[in-house]
């Protein structure tokens, strides 16, 4: 008796043991499907985590563990287990997994994951217009990367996001940069710039308007007093935020970051120009790749006394941190000249800012350029180009190269960049009359239009040509005169 007993005793706590564990768990489960639900990923991340564990190829484990990695920054987590989800038709996988690899520059992929999300939301007779969106975006993106440019970024440094623009010296030909707060005076939570011309009559920034959203303007100064604010017109400023403008010398060119006209992600660059002679500015030009990313990207500067740009990018850096780069502005917008598409998602998405260096280049007087204050009326260097040609030898004149034969492969370089230069000027103006033209006039327009694209499209790849033909000619020049 006392034997059976004991045994009854022993059946009856294990099976209560194991009844609270699951109670337990179940208990955790709620709990975590909660913080999910609240958007807390988070806090719901290490449940999801054990849970996945103990199961894994159960779909929801995976798919809500999968979110909660995408949510929290862990794309290689998020992309292992929605692939699992996906495998099992779990619809919301579709969609984040579709985001991991638009954030990760593979965007054919991710054109692919929203197009099957689409499908399904069809089938459910589901709004499907946001992520048809999307699918556009990636497409949109996916064409951008295979134009991505041959930008020398020479340096970077990560700074707090609200304190971005101690990165920034300007010369004083460029003007100056200032906060919102400190500029106006004001204690209200606002992270833009306010940028000022060189004559200091003019300041251009962004602020809250009655739409609740941030649009640009510019003021005047009259007499000793700012006035006749203005806001920017509506094909500048979009329906979402808008802000850090920054004008080039000759005041009509703008550089500003916004969330709308087609942006990435979050904030994307975007330069336009104003004519004078209209009162009127052109249509917004959204910058390539690697300046704009599905992240936020935003105040480029362009320092022509020094020849130098920075533009900042959150782009996989911890909340609250921004990157600024320090670059080479490329005029010419010449291209990766190579198919090989991991190589230009490399170059698009920065991952090393010394992929983007030129073989045998010393950027150390450039970077310290970057950082000196340059008096009006007085440029450190006289620069026309930067022509890198072994080691420390960087020539920035016609004049500095050595070998004639090298000068006149350079002259052919330059004349080649002046053509480039026009064709782009001209597509400009093409591209914004066709937009405004009815459709006879459009007609008449494109056959100039593809022919210009035509002719520009020929020139692209040949200043890499003509620059290679004058390094070596200059290399040799320089060995036979060093003997």
């Amino acid at each position: 008796m006392k034997r059976l007993s004991k045994k009854l005793l022993y059946t009856l706590g294990v099976t209560l043991l194991c009844g609270g564990g699951m109670q337990l768990q179940a208990q955790s489960l709620d709990q975590a499907k909660k913080s999910y639900n609240d958007g807390k990923y988070a806090e719901a991340k290490p449940v999801f985590e054990k849970l996945v564990r103990q199961a894994p190829s159960n779909t929801s484990y995976n798919q809500w563990y999968g979110v909660c990695c995408f949510e929290t920054g862990d794309l290689a987590g998020a992309e292992k287990h929605l692939k699992v989800a996906v495998k099992r038709r779990a619809q919301d996988a579709y969609r984040y997994l579709g985001e991991v690899y638009y954030q990760t520059y593979r965007f054919d992929e991710a054109e692919e994951m929203f197009d099957e999300y689409i499908t399904l939301l069809t089938k459910k007779k589901q709004d499907v217009e946001p992520y048809q969106i999307r699918m556009d975006l990636a497409s949109k993106a996916s064409r951008m990367l295979d134009k991505v440019e041959n930008v020398q970024i020479i340096d970077s440094v990560v700074v707090d996001e609200e304190d971005f623009l101690s990165a920034y010296t300007l010369s004083e030909e460029s003007g100056t940069l200032t906060t919102y707060q400190d500029f106006f005076q004001t204690s209200d939570p606002d992270n833009s710039s306010v940028y000022m011309n060189q004559k200091r009559d003019k300041i251009y920034y962004a602020h809250q308007t009655d739409g609740n959203h941030a649009c640009l303007f510019i003021q005047s100064k009259l007499m000793d007093q700012w006035g006749d604010k203005k806001q920017l017109p509506m094909n500048i400023n979009s329906d979402t935020d808008d802000g850090y403008p920054f004008v080039l010398s000759d005041g009509v060119t703008i550089y500003y970051a916004s969330k709308g006209n087609g942006s990435l992600g979050g904030y994307d660059l975007f330069v336009t120009r104003y004519n004078i002679n209209s009162d009127t500015y052109l249509t917004p030009e959204q910058l390539g790749m690697p300046y704009n990313s599905p992240f936020n990207d935003y105040m480029m500067v362009i320092d022509e006394a020094k020849q130098l740009g920075w533009f900042v990018s959150d782009r996989y850096q911890p909340e609250g941190k921004a990157c600024v780069y320090l670059f080479i502005p490329n005029d010419n917008r010449e291209r990766i000249d190579s198919e090989d598409i991991e190589l230009k998602r490399a170059r698009a998405s920065i991952a090393s800012i010394k992929d983007s260096w030129k073989p045998g280049s010393n950027y150390e007087k450039l970077i310290q350029l970057a950082h000196t204050e340059i008096p009006y009326g007085r440029i450190e260097i006289k620069k026309d180009f930067t022509f890198p040609i072994h080691q420390d030898i960087v020539y920035y004149t016609l004049s500095d190269i050595q070998s004639p034969e090298a000068r006149g492969y350079y002259e052919k370089v330059v004349s080649i960049h002046k053509q480039i230069n026009e064709l782009n000027g001209k597509l400009e103006s093409l591209r914004a009359s066709y937009i405004k033209a009815n459709k006879e006039r459009r007609e008449k327009l494109k056959p100039t239009i593809l022919d210009t694209e035509e002719k520009l499209n020929s020139l692209l790849d040949q200043p890499d040509e003509w620059e290679k033909k004058a390094r070596n000619a200059e290399i040799v020049h320089l060995k036979n005169n060093h003997k």
